[in-house]
C-alpha cells in the first residue's frame, strides 16, 4: 500500500481542518490506519489510530477535538481536527499497519496561528 496525505494549510486558532490519507491497493480495509505528528524541534508523537474493525484510540491531548475515521470504499483515512490550537501545529504523517507491514505517507503540514 502507498499513502498520500493531504489537507494541510494555515488556519487560525479555533478553526477546523480535515486531513486525508489516500491509499493505493486493494487491501486497504485490512490495515489499521493512523496519524502521528511532529512539531519543530520535537519528536514524532502518536495522534490517533483506527483499526480495521473501526476501533479508535487517541492521544490524550487530542481527545474530544480530533476525530479519526475511514472510508474503505474510497481507500481513505481522515483526521478531522477541530478547535485547533497553536500547539497543534506540526507535520502530520499517516501510516498503515498490518501485521509486520508498516507504511508511512509523506507529511502534510498545518500551522495554527493568528
Amino acid at each position: 500500500v502507498q499513502l498520500q496525505a493531504s489537507g494541510g494549510g494555515l488556519v487560525q486558532p479555533g478553526d477546523s481542518l480535515r486531513l486525508s490519507c489516500a491509499a493505493s491497493g486493494r487491501t486497504f480495509s485490512r490495515f489499521n490506519m493512523g496519524w502521528f505528528r511532529q512539531a519543530p524541534g520535537k519528536e514524532r508523537e502518536f495522534v490517533a489510530v483506527i483499526t480495521n474493525d473501526g476501533t479508535t484510540i487517541y492521544e490524550d491531548t487530542v481527545k474530544g477535538h480530533f476525530t479519526i475515521s475511514r472510508d474503505n470504499a474510497k481507500n481513505t483515512c481522515y483526521l478531522q481536527t477541530d478547535t485547533l490550537k497553536p500547539e497543534d501545529s506540526a507535520v502530520y504523517y499517516c501510516y498503515a499497519q498490518l501485521d509486520g507491514t508498516l507504511r508511512w505517507g509523506q507529511g502534510t503540514l498545518f500551522t495554527v496561528s493568528s
